[in-house]
């Protein structure tokens, strides 16, 4: 197929993927749209064991060479069959669309336009089985006038299925409503999206206030919570916990506005504050907030409410209203642990995060690594060495709104760029930290197989026991420390990871560990020398601790030394090494074995 475009001028692709099978897991995981011009089955071989819920699954289609046939295979009602007609448009194909309802009527109840939601997605299923047995539907809203458009717009949308003057004794019954679901007598309840909720909050205001108080207006407006448009409020509550919590569990994120362009809204507020204006700036939050976000023809629902910590309004964004003010969600680090490198190795939630980032920070070679997930992305390289750059800048630019991956190899807390993160957050802009919107960003972190992880599991269960890891560079750390730290873990008997162990200047380091240990464990412990982990490149060498050699260990290798217990034996062919926890003592009594086998747990439980 790429030959064939090529040939009629389509030009080369974009990006060629080696790793085809993991780099589509990668794409379905991180939600991206996957569109394969190849043979169903190959798709759906590729993430059939990922596949979540038909609500949440991103669209997979595959597509003929030829650009006839796209048959939709997941996310049908989650953007694919659209997807499919889409393309069957443009290549003059056939959209292969199985969905009843689709085929039937051209809609899909729990697949409605942008700005309108179903409150029960469940009840969609019984309303199209009576429709495909050739019932028809009664529609109904009881929206205000400022909304008698988006009204329009929801009835035309739901014309092929509405039941004329003389059809209406066994209809079906449809309604949209700003009203909770619970008071309609209705078998499916929709609700316009319309409805902007302000919040403010003191510091630290205890979540399950917010909640609380929330809840209570939108009984008190008797508003439903899935009509909510967007979560609004003031940039210097970027951080609130409370704040970000209920723009979660509204399913929205946070949306903020400046002091000046709240103040803006003063003329048009119920009760504006000398308190508020003192502390924040403007003379109101809540209210103020849901007031610029509804635009300048805005409604109030709710006046602001208060409860000891926490404040909430309503407000209505009538038809064809945009803002009165611009905001900019609160912004993103995501510290993002990719492993190794091997694709199978990075975790879904760390593929969601490269996929939704505006923008993808690190050392060169580390955003290499993501190969096509990569692609079309906008990207800061950093060399080895600018770590507080890197960091620095990925804060300054969530403060702008923005989402920030910063890409880190194995896992971003331990030795990378986590904790540097944290430590700038800690810091005054005065004492080299950052500005007072960056210390305000959301952090995020998703875990990350780490170098000593992928070098145990590739060379048996040396971290069977108890380990520890020590960084071998100096640039950091002094050497006396370090020193320490080695000497300490000798007396303890851990198995140890050492990370940097070498570098081109640095060659001693290792040496010296070597000698350190060899007074605390004999000549004969295992040591594991891992190198580029998760990469075509990849070695792993088995050593004794007495005869390992130092030019043998390059940057990109990890070494791990056994305890004095760890052992190395033959296996499959080749050679593994673990260190026992000590089952031996049951294994050598099984009446004692029986006796405390209660007492032995295989792993801790956290």
């Amino acid at each position: 197929a790429p030959r064939r475009a090529a040939d009629s001028g389509a030009g080369e692709p974009d990006q060629r993927i080696d790793d085809v099978i993991p780099h589509l897991r990668s794409l379905f995981l991180a939600g991206r749209p996957v569109i394969g011009v190849c043979a169903a089955a190959i798709l759906i071989r590729a993430i059939s064991a990922h596949t979540r819920s038909k609500h949440s699954d991103a669209p997979v289609l595959a597509l003929s060479d030829d650009g006839k046939i796209i048959v939709p295979l997941l996310g049908g009602h989650h953007g694919a069959n659209r997807l499919a007609e889409a393309i069957a448009t443009e290549t003059g194909g056939v959209a292969a669309i199985t969905t009843a309802g689709d085929r039937a009527f051209g809609i899909a109840l729990d697949e409605p336009p942008a700005g309108f939601v179903l409150a029960d997605p469940d009840s969609a299923k019984a309303v199209m089985a009576g429709l495909l047995e050739g019932r028809k539907a009664v529609l109904s809203d009881d929206l205000p006038d400022h909304l008698a458009e988006t009204a329009k717009e929801w009835r035309d949308w739901l014309s092929p299925i509405a039941a004329s003057s003389d059809d209406r004794d066994d209809a079906l019954r449809l309604h949209l409503s700003l009203r909770p679901a619970e008071g309609a007598l209705a078998d499916c309840v929709f609700h316009p999206r319309r409805v902007c909720l302000g919040l403010g909050a003191s510091r630290h205001c205890p979540v399950d206030e917010m909640h609380d108080l929330v809840r209570r207006g939108l009984d008190q407006a008797d508003i439903a919570l899935a009509a909510i448009e967007g979560v609004y409020s003031v940039d210097l509550k970027a951080d609130e916990r409370a704040i970000l919590a209920m723009a979660d569990a509204a399913g929205h994120r946070l949306h903020l506005f400046t002091p000046d362009q709240l103040e803006a809204e003063t003329p048009r507020l119920h009760e504006p504050s000398e308190v508020v204006m003192r502390e924040v700036g403007c003379h109101g939050v809540a209210e103020a907030s849901a007031l610029a976000a509804a635009g300048p023809d805005g409604v109030v629902l709710l006046p602001k409410i208060r409860d000891a910590h926490a404040t909430m309004a309503l407000a209505l964004k009538p038809d064809g209203a945009g803002p009165s003010q611009s905001s900019r969600h609160n912004g993103r680090v995501m510290l993002v642990g990719i492993g190794p490198g091997q694709h199978d190795w990075r975790t879904p939630e760390a593929t969601a995060m490269i996929a939704s980032a505006d923008e993808l920070v690190g050392y060169g070679f580390y955003i290499d690594l993501l190969g096509g997930l990569s692609h079309g992305k906008p990207r800061r390289d950093f060399a080895l060495g600018e770590e507080e750059a890197r960091c620095r800048y990925a804060l300054e630019q969530a403060a702008l709104g923005r989402d920030m991956a910063i890409i880190c190899s194995g896992d971003a807390g331990i030795y990378a760029m986590g904790a540097l993160v944290y430590e700038l957050l800690a810091r005054d802009e005065a004492e080299a930290g950052v500005s007072q919107a960056a210390r305000r960003v959301e952090v995020m972190t998703a875990p990350g197989v780490s170098a000593l992880q992928a070098a145990a599991a590739r060379s048996g269960a040396i971290l069977g026991h108890d380990f520890c890891t020590i960084s071998l560079s100096d640039l950091l750390t002094p050497w006396d420390q370090i020193e320490q730290r080695i000497e300490a873990a000798g007396l303890g008997d851990f198995v140890i990871a050492f990370y940097n162990p070498v570098s081109r200047r640095r060659r001693v380091g290792m040496a010296k560990a070597k000698a350190i240990l060899l007074n605390h464990r004999p000549a004969d412990t295992p040591v594991v020398l891992a190198t580029s982990l998760g990469r075509p490149e990849e070695e792993i060498r088995h050593r004794n601790l007495g005869d390992l050699d130092i030019d043998e260990i390059d940057m990109m290798t990890v070494v791990m030394v056994g305890a004095s217990t760890s052992r190395r034996i033959a296996h499959a062919g080749g050679e593994a090494v673990f260190t026992p926890r000590g089952y031996a003592k049951h294994l050598d009594s099984p009446a004692q074995s029986a006796e405390h086998q209660s007492d032995t747990n295989e792993e801790t439980p956290l």
